[in-house]
């Protein structure tokens, strides 16, 4: 088990408003306790690129956390814009888990193609964006989960290899 700590950023205008019940934090909470994440609480913010960046950047920076799953956000709709706030702060990408989420996703839907998602590194943090939907974000964090703990030893400067 790890000790990593992770937090939940839900992008909906219409939830951060109260219009919309969070559904997504509740079904990814769970799933990552399970895999023994500590989970921070679950936040809720407009579809506002300024306020997406200023959020990742103080759970990176000042709260120092280890995982920052985003939900919503990453499709073609004009409000969407997840992925640019993202790519603002990311010291560097990591395509790798996006390109992963999209490809087992295309076995389920073809709109799985559409995702913007983008993943990556600031400082010690791993940062990667999820759908909106509880589905969705849930199929994606299934596909990417293993390789996670691996992913942020590395960022925290571990030196072993990963015994392949």
């Amino acid at each position: 088990m790890n000790q990593y700590r992770a937090a939940l950023l839900v992008i909906s205008t219409r939830g951060a408003s109260g219009e919309r019940a969070d559904l997504v934090g509740p079904a990814l909470k769970p799933r990552l306790l399970e895999a023994g994440y500590q989970v921070e609480p679950v936040l809720v913010i407009p579809d506002d690129r300024e306020a997406i960046s200023e959020c990742l950047v103080e759970m990176c920076d000042l709260r120092k956390i280890d995982l920052i799953l985003t939900s919503g956000g990453t499709g073609l709709s004009p409000s969407d814009l997840t992925p640019e706030a993202t790519l603002e702060v990311l010291d560097r990408r990591i395509p790798g888990l996006a390109e992963a989420m999209r490809a087992a996703g295309r076995a389920i839907t073809p709109h799985a193609d559409l995702s913007r998602a983008e993943a990556g590194q600031r400082r010690q943090s791993l940062i990667i964006n999820l759908p909106g939907s509880p589905k969705g974000a849930l199929e994606n964090l299934e596909v990417i989960l293993p390789a996670l703990p691996h992913a942020l030893d590395k960022i925290k400067g571990d030196p072993t290899d990963c015994g392949r």
